[in-house]
């Protein structure tokens, strides 16, 4: 299995969620994507997480629109991070999946992340520094994209007036 276990309640899901996929995918990290619905699947959540214990996964990523409750859920199924990533509803572009995951009860962490797409690309990243802590692999490719960043920055760091 792989290292980090994408979830989410539906397809529809999948154009934010390929954010967190591409960024673990660059930074060397092994992915799984399904989707579990905490509403329409409930009864896949505990066995889904057993399998992910079993299997070595070391981070879940969980996104969710609307009430948001798959986060939630799989954290309670589990001693694994969870991240979740709210995604952006029709009805209220996110807010009301950012207030769903973001509320946990004590006792029950699920790390939450930004709306949409920088979310889901956050979450990927988040995921892969997690790994690092034990993988020199991923944790070379997490420092060299650091610089990478502080690299783009500098170079498009004076402004000229046009």
């Amino acid at each position: 299995m792989a290292s980090v276990l994408i979830l989410m309640g539906s397809t529809s899901d999948w154009p934010v969620m390929q954010a967190a996929a591409r960024m673990l995918e660059d930074l060397g990290v092994s992915w799984e994507a399904r989707v579990v619905s905490a509403h329409r699947t409930p009864d896949l959540l505990p066995t889904t997480m057993q399998e992910a214990e079993q299997q070595g996964v070391q981070v879940v990523i969980a996104g969710a629109g609307g009430a948001a409750h798959l986060p939630g859920m799989l954290a309670a199924f589990t001693y694994l991070p969870v991240f979740g990533v709210p995604v952006p509803s029709k009805q209220l572009k996110g807010l009301d999946s950012l207030l769903s995951i973001v509320q946990m009860p004590k006792g029950v962490a699920v790390g939450t992340l930004a709306v949409g797409e920088a979310g889901a690309a956050n979450a990927g990243l988040l995921a892969a520094q997690v790994i690092a802590i034990t993988d020199a692999n991923v944790r070379d490719k997490v420092i060299t994209f650091r610089q990478e960043q502080r690299d783009k920055v500098l170079a498009n760091s004076k402004l000229e007036l046009e």
